[in-house]
């Protein structure tokens, strides 16, 4: 019995609000794997729907070579409920010309755009929609408990990144955006962009089910050293033939200015700049991120768990390795099926390009638990963020003979106030306790310890724990005796009394086990710009906020300096205020303790709370930051 279809409507509005994606727009339908979904088939007159009679079955494809065995695929037919491992779609609809169908996602299928299809023999498409991560499902391995956490790490378009030193931590306001117009197109063309889609776009598709897989994408597209990635670093101080990187103050412009020119690198960023665009990526996709900056962080080169400062007989540092005064970079939130029991949780990913993995500029995800215990074996880049945050310093003077002196160190510099900003509030929360014990405590140097042997065997291409091999004579012969040696490596940190048993059964030649043959056993055994001149940006609202009515703010900011201030900016962004846009304002000149002023005009387009985040430049002052908290109305 052939349904002739007239249109189908995909009820994006109530799809939308019920998956959380609504900030995203009402207009097509962005939904989340795990959670039914409606769609409404309206019927030509004269044809008619009827339970058990009508028959056909529904299709959905995502990449350009969709096949069942990769799960890029499914064809399913009506059901009478919902399945929870499969692509299902169930009716409770009555006889007649309106046919509504539930559809169910199962909570491990590949995230991206999918094309929807009715099949009666003729296939009709019904459109397409996008399938994301989801945070609010029990069953996907994104999934957060709390809904106070996932308001901050899926669904806040604004945040905090520290930046400064250990004596001096200064908190810069960011736009991620991530649900601002053409956002989620542009991280979809991202993954799309990644070299492993090019060489196989189908295993690349079908490896976007598992949020390690496609954080790995995403820490490595970030950063442009060796594909169609976004951000260019420099950290040379010479910025004319792009944005200097403490300019930025929001995702929205970076990824838009990507996307726009054709995937042609950005100019520039620096590690805040990388880690603020893979947390807008993450969130848009549904993936729980939060952006983390490591105060005392270091660059171990040569991956021995050592910051080795080298210098020469007149005090040259000639060392590869460093210590930044900070460096940030994200954690995000999923499960690790791939590791043993226990690392689920928050993962360390770093976009910005320092060191290759296998073959590609870009690390982690690496559980912090991980990172916590010394566990250096487990993936990914284990050993390199462990020295981020816990490498020990060495220095040494280089003599004119090639001999190396050790002239001091330090067991305590690395890893100081790892911070984020905190669920729901402007506050800083220190997450130092989340990445490695105390520091200087006992607990400290024993992971210390278990890290190094853990890394010098994962380096020789061992793994840790008991290992055991059996072996024969090579010159054994049938029907005569022979010997058999039990090897047994023990890679652990201490000595080990083990109970070996040899137990030999005869197998036939189609390797079924016969009868025993034999029993033996035996004992035996990371300062950024900006020096804090005092000045800072106030921030006033004026009017009621309320949605889709126009409100303006005041602007204000100092001269704190006893000369003028030339070629003065604001900028002002922020998400569902600023219609994606950054508003620019030329104020001129500004004199000694003079202010410059500006009142900014705009327009909230969706309730809730937002943020109104202000940049300000000129030729002496730049990148002095401020920020206020706005919520909207109905």
């Amino acid at each position: 019995y052939t349904l002739d279809i007239e249109r189908c409507d995909l009820e994006s509005r109530i799809n939308n609000t019920t998956h959380h994606t609504d900030q995203n727009g009402i207009d097509r339908l962005i939904v989340r794997r795990g959670l039914p979904f409606t769609i409404t088939l309206h019927l030509r007159s004269g044809s008619q729907f009827e339970a058990g009679v009508s028959t056909f079955r529904l299709i959905v494809e995502i990449g350009p070579l969709p096949k069942e065995q990769s799960g890029t695929k499914s064809t399913f037919s009506l059901t009478d409920s919902a399945l929870k491992t499969a692509w299902s779609v169930s009716t409770n609809s009555p006889p007649g010309n309106v046919v509504s169908l539930s559809v169910s996602s199962p909570p491990d299928v590949p995230i991206g755009l999918y094309s929807l299809t009715l099949d009666q023999g003729q296939k009709v498409k019904l459109g397409e929609f996008v399938l994301l991560f989801n945070p609010w499902c029990a069953k996907d391995a994104v999934y957060m408990e709390e809904e106070r956490d996932r308001q901050e790490y899926v669904l806040s378009q604004a945040g905090l990144i520290y930046k400064g030193t250990t004596k001096r931590i200064k908190a810069s306001p960011w736009t991620f955006g991530q649900f601002e117009p053409g956002m989620l197109d542009i991280c979809l063309k991202l993954l799309d962009e990644n070299p492993k889609y090019s060489s196989d776009a189908d295993a690349d598709c079908s490896g976007r089910r598992n949020p390690v897989y496609v954080t790995r994408v995403i820490s490595a597209m970030i950063n442009s050293n060796d594909d169609k990635g976004v951000l260019v670093g420099n950290w040379s101080g010479d910025y004319d033939d792009g944005v200097r990187p403490s300019h930025w103050t929001d995702s929205v412009a970076i990824l838009h200015q990507w996307a726009d020119n054709c995937c042609q690198r950005v100019r520039y960023g620096q590690c805040w700049v990388f880690a603020a665009v893979a947390c807008t990526v993450s969130r848009a996709l549904g993936i729980p991120c939060r952006v983390v900056t490591n105060f005392g962080s270091a660059h171990d080169t040569n991956s021995n768990l050592l910051i080795e400062f080298l210098y020469d007989e007149d005090g040259n540092d000639i060392s590869d390795d460093s210590v930044w005064n900070f460096h940030v970079w994200v954690d995000n939130w999923m499960a690790r099926p791939d590791l043993d029991a226990g690392y689920d949780g928050w993962q360390a990913s770093d976009p910005t390009p320092q060191e290759k993995s296998e073959g590609v500029f870009c690390c982690g995800p690496v559980p912090l638990k991980a990172i916590k215990e010394g566990e250096l074996n487990l993936k990914y880049d284990a050993p390199f963020v462990f020295a981020e945050v816990n490498a020990d310093v060495v220095e040494y003077v280089k003599l004119t003979n090639g001999r190396m002196v050790k002239m001091g160190g330090s067991s305590i510099d690395v890893g100081h106030f790892i911070s984020t900003k905190a669920v729901g509030s402007d506050e800083r929360h220190d997450i130092t306790h989340l990445y490695k014990h105390p520091e200087g405590s006992l607990q400290e140097r024993e992971v210390f310890e278990r890290a190094k042997h853990h890394h010098e065997l994962q380096q020789k291409g061992e793994e840790p724990g008991l290992k055991v091999k059996i072996k024969v004579s090579p010159d054994m012969d049938i029907g005569a005796d022979f010997d058999v040696f039990a090897v047994v490596t023990n890679n652990t940190e201490a000595d080990k009394t083990c109970r070996v048993m040899f137990y030999a059964r005869i197998v036939s030649y189609d390797g079924k086990p016969g009868a025993n043959c034999g029993f033996i056993e035996d004992l035996t055994m990371e300062v950024p710009t900006g020096k804090g001149q005092g000045s800072f940006v106030l921030l006033r609202l004026l009017g009621e906020p309320r949605v889709n009515q126009k409100l303006s703010a005041q602007i204000s900011l100092q001269n704190p300096l006893p000369e003028p201030l030339q070629n003065c900016f604001f900028s002002v962004i922020g998400a569902s205020l600023t219609d994606g846009k950054l508003l620019i304002q030329n104020v001129g000149t500004v004199g000694p303790k003079q202010e410059a002023k500006y009142t900014v005009e705009f327009t909230p387009t969706s309730t809730g709370s937002r943020t109104l985040t202000v940049d300000f430049d000129s030729d002496k002052l730049s990148n002095i930051k401020g920020y206020l908290n706005i919520e909207i109305k109905e």
